[in-house]
């Protein structure tokens, strides 16, 4: 992709290299509302996915490609013909797409995860580039853990692709083993070294094994790099990736010293951080930087012009029936309340944004619960977008545990809880909690969450949200076991 030497390309690998992280899985409606609010965000480059890993990879790549406007959308494929191809095919409906092809190049990974010589490797190199070219004009060409290869090899197989038609080069610390003075200097040679390479863009893509993710970028970007491959919040295999949130902050920060610039909306970095949060159930630490809780406080005189406001601030934009909803939540706990925090707030917009998703909508939750054997019963009622109203009680060990179970009777989804976890939201004896839960359904990991002083029905909400998404991937059905009531 064309750029001036002041432009710095923003390559976001959230929906790809973000997703190996564990326990970070995406459904494809969940990669969509990411895609969407990166395009929104103002990245450059998405790269969508690996479609040649699974079919519902390709699908979800595909879903991108159909769906999303603005940004260049990227696939990743090996330097095999039936990866290319997949992936090919898979972005074809994307006005601007890139195949992105890749091979290791280290003597780790040519002699113990290929089993290849330096000369097979060059030639796979070539081969997965010129067969990239005939289908797509724009393409990526990633020496996998360049940062551990020969210098001599690395400029080699990095000339050679540029002559059958690369037009972006990166350069990957794939093991997060490289320091910034070594990075710098891997540049250097390889800018002096390769012919042809400045007619190409340069990038950069680092893990954060050492905790030198963002300094290895930013330093690539010295040497003359002008594309970062990164991801929200940092997240990706092991100890993750660069942070697409820091980096861009600290090259807008200290614009003197770098003179370059991006297209990120800086305004939505906080409301994207915590979207892919929210939905890959990575929390973000207090003392993170840039997107760190900071707490502006509200009160329960507020009016709604302030919590508009500080809404605006917070990068989130709501509809007026979104809006409504967070106001008339808004006001409910400020009763609870004393002091609302930023936190507080993203947690009633999430919930809102979250409303739409449907179909189920959780209208009212009553528990009796006690101490002795006979546990504690919930009944609650439910309304469905359709318009049926379901009501249906349960008893179970606890609170949560009746819940729960009176949930999936009530909807005849049953799942497996893996994981379910409570943490505040802010500080303070009233703080909001926020309920997570992580279950399995037919072989596949689905998580929700949820945020309320009321733990119980945080976890109810967040045991909802995971139903709802079952629901929405799944062949409709009759709801079992339930009281059915006529909608008003």
């Amino acid at each position: 992709m064309p750029t001036d030497p002041e432009r710095v390309i923003i390559f976001d690998t959230t929906l790809r290299d973000g997703e190996l992280a564990p326990g970070c899985s995406m459904t494809q409606p969940e990669k969509l509302r990411v895609a969407r609010a990166l395009a929104e965000l103002g990245v450059d480059v998405i790269e969508a996915g690996f479609p040649g890993a699974a079919r519902g990879d390709w699908e979800s790549v595909n879903a991108v490609a159909r769906e999303i406007h603005g940004p260049v959308i990227c696939g990743l494929a090996r330097c095999e013909r039936r990866d290319i191809e997949l992936a090919a095919g898979a972005l074809r409906a994307a006005p601007r797409h890139r195949l992105h092809v890749f091979v290791g190049t280290s003597p780790a990974y040519r002699e113990h995860k290929l089993h290849m010589t330096a000369a097979q490797v060059i030639t796979a190199a070539v081969e997965g580039v010129a067969i990239a070219r005939d289908l797509c004009s724009d393409i990526e060409f990633s020496a996998e853990d360049a940062s551990r290869t020969e210098l001599e090899l690395l400029a080699e197989v990095i000339e050679r692709v540029i002559e059958v038609g690369a037009t972006t080069i990166n350069i990957p610390d794939t093991v997060g083993y490289t320091v910034p003075d070594e990075f710098a200097e891997l540049f250097r040679y390889l800018r002096k070294n390769v012919r042809g390479i400045d007619h190409v863009t340069l990038s950069v893509h680092c893990h954060d094994d050492l905790g030198m993710a963002v300094a290895n970028s930013l330093t690539a970007v010295v040497a003359g790099a002008r594309q970062i491959e990164c991801t929200i919040n940092g997240i990706g295999e092991r100890a993750g990736n660069c942070s697409l949130e820091e980096v861009v902050t600290a090259l807008r920060t200290r614009a003197a010293f770098f003179n370059v610039a991006t297209h990120i909306q800086a305004t939505r970095l906080y409301p994207v951080s915590r979207l892919v949060s929210n939905i890959t159930g990575i929390l973000i630490p207090r003392n993170k930087a840039v997107v760190g809780e900071n707490a502006l406080v509200l009160g329960r005189h507020s009016d709604r012009h302030a919590l508009r406001e500080r809404i605006t601030a917070l990068g989130f934009e709501l509809d007026d029936a979104q809006f409504a909803l967070v106001l008339d939540e808004f006001k409910a706990l400020a009763e609870r309340k004393k002091e609302l925090f930023d936190g507080d707030i993203e947690a009633l917009v999430l919930r809102a944004e979250g409303a739409a998703c449907g179909p189920w909508e959780l209208t009212q939750l009553r528990i009796n619960s006690s101490s002795g054997p006979e546990g504690a019963q919930a009944t609650l009622s439910l309304k469905h977008r359709d318009g049926r109203m379901l009501e249906h009680s349960a008893r179970g060990d606890g609170p949560v545990d009746a819940a729960f179970m009176a949930l999936e009777a009530a909807t005849g989804v049953h799942v497996t809880l893996r994981k379910f976890e409570v943490r505040a939201v802010t500080e303070g004896q009233d703080a909001q909690g926020e309920a997570v839960v992580h279950v399995e359904y037919q072989d596949r990991t689905y998580r929700g969450a949820s945020a309320s002083t009321d733990i119980v029905e945080a976890g109810t909400r967040a045991f909802l949200e995971v139903i709802n998404r079952i629901e929405l991937t799944r062949p409709a059905s009759a709801p079992q076991s339930a009281t059915q009531i006529d909608a008003a």
